[in-house]
């Protein structure tokens, strides 16, 4: 599936909810369903800058494209980070790159989040980004 197509999936699951105490449980059962990440990957340098909570991002490039593992010690960030992760992870650096994360804005995330929560997910998206675009160059070198 493209990352648009998964964005309009998440868009259409969110949707199923008026209540936003219904969407923070949704994305708590998303956190819980993401699988543990291994303790080797539990390293200041996957640890993402500008997080309230301690989130790890580890990224590895397998057969031309991005698989991304990740965690947070907090129930409400791990599942930002399984959505993230939902969406963008098993994609070329390049449909990453060009990717233009909608459904945030679509499902009211930003505006439902505290702002040092807001300033965590612009941060892990960044680095999302950041590792695309290092494997990116990679690539092309």
């Amino acid at each position: 599936m493209t990352i648009n197509e998964l964005q309009d999936q998440v868009i259409e699951e969110f949707s199923d909810f008026d209540d936003w105490m219904d969407k923070y449980a949704l994305l708590i059962d998303l956190g819980n369903s993401l699988p543990p990440l291994e303790e080797k990957y539990k390293t200041e340098s996957n640890l993402i800058e500008g997080c309230q909570s301690r989130v790890w991002l580890q990224a590895d490039y397998v057969d031309g494209k991005i698989l991304f593992k990740g965690e947070s010690d907090a129930v409400i960030v791990k599942g930002i980070v399984s959505l993230l992760i939902n969406i963008i992870s098993d994609h070329t650096p390049q449909e990453i790159l060009d990717a233009d994360l909608y459904f945030i804005e679509k499902i009211g995330l930003k505006e439902h989040l505290s702002p040092t929560r807001s300033n965590g997910l612009v941060a892990m998206v960044k680095q999302m980004r950041m590792y695309a675009l290092a494997f990116r160059t990679k690539e092309q070198a």
